[in-house]
């Protein structure tokens, strides 16, 4: 699987700033994930789950406050009120 960069931010400061293979988040209409190659989107996210897939296999999980989801060429940026990898 192809990786992609993945920056993930809070008020406090960045969360993660590194490559990963899949982001899984869930936005106002439902369960999203982003792989490499999605699509340009920006999204609204809802309170919940999110996991963060990294290229040795391992699964971070974390507590997600909401907030908003920008997928780019390049990037894909998590802004959000509060992050705890849990």
């Amino acid at each position: 699987m192809k990786n992609f960069r993945l920056e993930i931010t809070t008020p406090a400061g960045v969360r993660f700033s590194d490559e990963a293979v899949q982001l899984s988040v869930r936005a106002v209409d439902g369960e999203l994930a982003v792989m490499a190659g999605h699509i340009p989107l920006v999204t609204a996210l809802r309170d919940g789950e999110c996991r963060v897939y990294l290229p040795d296999g391992s699964v971070k999980k974390a507590k997600c406050g909401g907030g908003l989801l920008f997928v780019e060429d390049d990037k894909t940026r998590l802004l959000s009120s509060t992050f705890e990898f849990i």
